[in-house]
């Protein structure tokens, strides 16, 4: 029987920290799925919805990541990498999002407030 989370499903979701959503780290949890996207995509005319690139990772790899974020010692195939600029890309089985200053300041002051945190349910 595969593991349920809460929670199961979500709609597309930013860190309350984030100032209006235009410029944000999105996720979605979907089951054992979640999804990553980055919202300034659709701020671009030209960009079509079907061809923005998503991360999308099993749950436990979600919550490692999240230790990582936290500071806590774990290891997961979906990286971020913050240059001395500030910007912060997440990289995923060839995929990459980057990240503004304020934006990742945003979705890290979320993940420590457990905004992005998925619970296994017991069996």
């Amino acid at each position: 029987m595969a593991t349920r989370y809460r929670p199961e499903i979500t709609a597309w979701f930013t860190s309350t920290r984030t100032n209006n959503g235009n410029q944000c780290v999105e996720v979605r949890f979907d089951g054992h799925a979640v999804h990553i996207r980055d919202s300034k995509f659709r701020r671009e005319p030209g960009h079509r919805p079907e061809a923005q690139p998503v991360i999308t990772v099993g749950a436990g790899e979600w919550m490692a990541f999240l230790d990582i974020v936290r500071g806590r010692a774990a290891t997961t195939p979906l990286t971020a990498h913050t240059t001395a600029d500030g910007h912060t890309t997440l990289r995923h089985r060839g995929t990459a999002l980057t990240y503004t200053p304020g934006e990742w300041r945003a979705f890290v002051a979320g993940v420590r407030d457990g905004e992005f945190d998925r619970t296994a349910l017991p069996a």
